[in-house]
This record gives C-alpha cells, sequence and structure tokens, in this order.
C-alpha cells in the first residue's frame, strides 16, 4: 500500500512544496496531457468543498491545487480561511468575495459549482444564493429542493445562467432514487437535471450504471465516489478502481452518453490518508480518461 500511495504522488508530481497539502502545486507532464484528454471528452475533474471540510476554504483551494486540479465545488457552510466568521455563501461582503476571487485566481483554481446547498420555496432567499453564485462565476448549484419548488427555481435558472443539479442523499432521503429525479426534471428546462452521486447509490442498492442509463440527458454534474462494499448503508470511501463501484464500467457509461460535466472528488470519509487516497482518484481518472480519449 505505501508503494502505491508513492506511486500515486509521484504521477502528479515530483516535489514538496505546500506545508497544509504536502503536494506540490505543479502536476506532472503527464497529469497535463491527461487534462487534455479529459477536454476533449468533455469532463473536468473537480476537488470538492465537502471533502476538504475540516479546513477552510483557502485551505480547500490550496488542496485542490496541490492534486493539479483546475476546477472546485465549494462547500456552502465552510469559513473562507482562518479566522474569519463568514461561511461561503450568500452572506458575505463584496469586499471579502473579491478577497476570495484573488485567492482562486492565484491558486489557478475555478469554481464551477456550489453545493449541496438548500434551496427551497422562498424565491427571494433562493434569488441571493444566484447571485452570490452569479459573482463567483459558478455554474451549477448542487441541491435537494422540493419537486413544488422547481418551477420558480427554474425561472431563476434561466434568468442567471445557471443549472441546478438534483443530488441524491441516501435512501431515504427524497431523491435517493433515480426514477424520482427523473421526474422532478419532467418539463422542466434543461437547466434542471442531476448530480449523480454513486456513492450513495451505493449506499442505497442502486447500481450506478443502471442509473445513469436511467438519467442519459438529464445528468449535469458528477459526484464521483467509490466504496469498499455495495449496498451497505456504512461503506466507506476508497480510491477510484478499488472498491466495488465499477468505475471504469461509469465512465464508459458517460462517454456512451456523450455526457459533457463536471466530476467532483467527494470523500465522506476524513482522516491521516485522505490526500493520498485523493491523488490515487486522480490518477486513475488520468489513466481511464486517456484510455477512453484514445478510443
Amino acid at each position: 500500500m505505501k508503494t502505491k500511495v508513492i506511486l500515486a504522488s509521484l504521477i502528479l508530481a515530483g516535489t514538496v512544496s505546500c506545508a497544509t497539502c504536502h503536494r506540490t502545486a505543479n502536476p506532472s507532464a503527464r497529469h497535463k496531457e491527461a487534462i487534455a484528454d479529459q477536454e476533449k471528452l468533455g469532463w473536468r475533474l473537480a476537488g470538492k468543498g465537502y471533502t476538504f471540510r475540516s479546513v477552510t476554504f483557502s485551505e480547500a483551494v490550496d488542496k485542490t491545487a496541490a492534486l493539479g486540479l483546475k476546477y472546485l465545488e465549494v462547500n456552502p457552510w465552510q469559513k473562507f480561511k482562518q479566522g474569519s466568521a463568514l461561511d461561503m455563501g450568500p452572506g458575505m461582503d463584496d469586499l471579502t468575495l473579491a478577497e476570495v476571487k484573488k485567492k482562486l485566481e492565484d491558486a489557478g483554481v475555478k469554481p464551477v459549482a456550489y453545493g449541496v446547498m438548500a434551496l427551497g420555496k422562498d424565491e427571494a432567499v433562493n434569488r441571493k444564493v444566484f447571485e452570490f453564485c452569479r459573482k463567483l462565476g459558478i455554474e451549477t448549484i448542487v441541491s435537494e429542493p422540493p419537486a413544488e419548488a422547481l418551477e420558480a427555481i427554474d425561472r431563476l435558472c434561466t434568468e442567471y445562467g445557471i443549472s441546478v443539479a438534483i443530488h441524491n442523499h441516501p435512501r431515504p432521503s427524497g431523491y435517493w432514487d433515480p426514477e424520482t429525479v427523473l421526474k422532478a426534471c419532467a418539463g422542466r428546462s434543461a437547466r434542471i437535471g442531476a448530480c449523480a452521486d454513486t456513492g450513495h447509490w451505493m449506499r442505497s442498492g442502486v447500481d450506478p450504471v443502471e442509473a445513469l442509463k436511467k438519467l442519459e440527458g438529464r445528468i449535469i454534474s458528477m459526484h464521483l465516489k467509490d466504496l469498499n462494499e455495495f449496498g451497505d448503508p456504512k461503506a466507506y470511501d476508497v480510491p477510484w478502481g478499488t472498491g466495488k463501484g465499477n468505475i471504469t464500467a461509469v465512465l464508459a457509461e458517460l462517454k456512451r452518453q456523450n455526457l459533457r460535466a463536471v466530476f467532483s472528488i467527494e470523500y465522506e470519509t476524513d482522516g491521516p490518508k485522505l490526500m493520498d487516497d485523493l491523488a490515487q482518484c486522480v490518477a486513475f481518472f488520468d489513466r481511464e480518461t486517456a484510455a477512453l480519449a484514445g478510443k
């Protein structure tokens, strides 16, 4: 295992330069080539704020860059930086927001998604969320809104040019079944779709590949996960390709669908091996996408 960890790290880069993340922010040439392959597929690999929930947003940006990733899904309730009381949300003032943008720009990381964020029946509250995302340049809000609120939310999507991707937490949450997500999307614009969380499907006993087939044409973004067990609510995250998630088949299915989307690396599991696990996920994604882009 130690050898695998070292190899995964070397695939990403060679030297240590970030005290908080123990990885270089300069990915290897091989990883840069893999990013080019991913762009050909229309896929963007992103860090996930929730994965780095034990640290601040600023530290999460550093860790994302250290993994060689250019994109980030922002976590709504994460503090901006050490000593700050401000969450990454609509309550943030414009001066702090400018500081956030500079942090992202300096790190070479683009915020592309925001979630999981609550959206409900109060249009004024929802509008504040959309306005915050517009200011930050976010493309997609990941949420689990009540079905009866989707008509008004869809209008905001059109007005702001921002999509809403319906996320599936595990059973018994409202959207654990892909059929429920599909029903909620019916009659809505193309800006209302699914944030497909493969790990939560696994915890609910739903086969990810079959779920993706059902949602074809409505998938907006991905929370890609691999778990140690299938059908176990207590299953935990493992590096992609080492668990029961059949990630190779998942990616092949998404290529078949010609999906163009953000793939966020989300880990429910935290601990001292987190960065090593994430490095292995990135290396796996690089290998798989290189193979798929060549087909």
